[in-house]
């Protein structure tokens, strides 16, 4: 019975399992050594900027910047002068959209119910 265990061991699927298995070893050894050499370099490495309120950003003299609100509409492509003439890149513009000239906001008629019903009585 423990000749036949002899055998299979000694044979090459034998060997294959050991030296898998050893191989597995290494690779977790090479991973523990590394992680460990990580941490003592991470100690030895100056501290972070967030102790350090000198390298932190400060606000401008003038307080927070807002958000701006604008109105924008499309900004049409220029149609080629001639027909088979092919427009380049500097011709056409940065955006597909412009700031509109008519700044002011749409707002609701009197008459109307907004998005709800029909705006007639009950």
């Amino acid at each position: 019975m423990y000749a036949t265990y002899w055998y299979i061991s000694l044979s090459g699927a034998g060997y294959g399992a050991i030296s898998a298995f050893a191989g597995g070893l290494v690779v977790a050894a090479a991973l523990i050594w590394a992680v460990r050499l990580g941490i003592k370099v991470r100690r030895r490495e100056p501290t972070s900027s967030k102790t350090h309120t000198h390298d932190r950003p400060t606000l401008p003299q003038s307080g927070p910047a807002h958000e701006t609100t604008q109105i924008r509409e499309p900004d049409e492509v220029p149609r080629a002068a001639d027909e088979s003439e092919r427009l380049t890149p500097h011709q056409l513009h940065s955006s597909g959209s412009r700031r509109s000239d008519n700044q002011d906001r749409p707002r609701w008629g009197s008459g109307s119910s907004g998005s709800f019903g029909s705006g007639g009585p009950g």
